[in-house]
């Protein structure tokens, strides 16, 4: 990433230093519909509402929010004044996911909010249009000899990677993980955290073993918090949160100049492994938990052999 890039991500979405009181309400009981009605991963709630914040700091800060007072032309102003940020279609899909999810919610208020929804236009995104972005070998090799003695924690850093190289736990499911949820003697993990909500039983790989074994036994503060991964802060403990595991695995990857820095490229990384091993899709889907195995077609790319089987021949060539 550039400086340029640095500086508009930066820039985009600036948080206020604090929201008034009557948007705080309404931020908490937006994020409550959309935890215990839509049924949406904590993480999907927090972005939306910094979303949604935003929008409605800029229309109703220090004041009453009266929903019928926010014009389209405020919605679409708003919309540019992100885009102008950062002009890329996830940020762009983000804004209108946000903000269509706002107005839906709004509306089961008895709300009349048919004008603002059509303000919020539809980005062009192709689905499957891009390639998932994992890790070479080489490059998975640098990333897990990075963990060294002179870090703060390289025990619980490197244990944290192994959990999403091996196992292709999302940030929020390796933030969730319980003691009690390792069964040592079978070799398996119970997720609770799940992004669909339900529990799933995976198995344990040897290698995320033994690297969960050595932070327990060896560096995870002495303490009675049930969580695996703990925080220590003015003599309080706490479960690690998403937010610190994503920071954990960026450190990692930028400690040796990886390409891609976030969790999620190491979850890509197991999908593309099993694929050129010659597992199935359905197999990538069960083992990422994918609610839908269209979510896994996206790696049906990678596998080239299969590929080259269905390829037509160029025309005018003699095959």
């Amino acid at each position: 990433m550039n400086q340029t890039t640095t500086h508009r991500a930066a820039s985009v979405a600036p948080e206020p230093a604090v929201y008034s009181d009557h948007i705080t309400e309404e931020l908490h009981r937006y994020e409550e519909h959309m935890r215990d009605v839509r049924g949406l991963a904590e993480g999907s709630c927090q972005q939306r509402a910094r979303i949604v914040g935003r929008l409605l700091h800029k229309k109703f800060a220090g004041r009453l929010i009266d929903i019928t007072e926010l014009r389209a032309e405020d919605v679409r102003r708003f919309l540019a004044n992100q885009l102008d940020a950062l002009r890329t279609p996830s940020n762009a899909l983000q804004l209108a996911s946000a903000l269509r999810s706002y107005f839906r919610y709004r509306a089961t208020c008895g709300d009349q909010v048919s004008k603002l929804t059509a303000a919020v236009s539809s980005p062009a995104h192709w689905k499957l249009a891009s390639l998932p972005r994992a890790l070479k070998p080489e490059e998975v090799k640098r990333l897990l000899n990075s963990f060294t003695v002179n870090l703060r924690l390289p025990k619980r850093d490197y244990a944290i990677a192994r959990c999403a190289l091996d196992m292709g736990l999302r940030a929020g499911e390796i933030a969730h993980l319980m003691i009690n949820d390792i069964d040592w003697r079978a070799g398996t993990v119970m997720l609770r955290g799940t992004k669909s909500l339900r529990q799933d039983i995976m198995p344990l790989p040897l290698e995320t073993g033994k690297a969960l074994a050595d932070y327990l036994q060896h560096e995870r503060p002495a303490t009675r918090n049930p969580a695996i991964f703990v925080l220590q802060k003015e003599g309080q403990d706490y479960p690690i949160t998403s937010t610190a595991i994503q920071k954990v695995i960026k450190r990692a990857c930028c400690r040796v100049d990886l390409p891609h820095s976030s969790a999620h490229a190491l979850r890509h990384t197991l999908a593309c492994r099993l694929v050129e091993s010659g597992s199935s899709l359905k197999e990538v889907a069960d083992l990422l938990r994918h609610r839908s195995l269209t979510t896994t077609l996206i790696y049906a790319k990678l596998d080239t052999p299969k590929l080259l089987a269905v390829a037509l021949p160029w025309p005018g060539s003699k095959l």
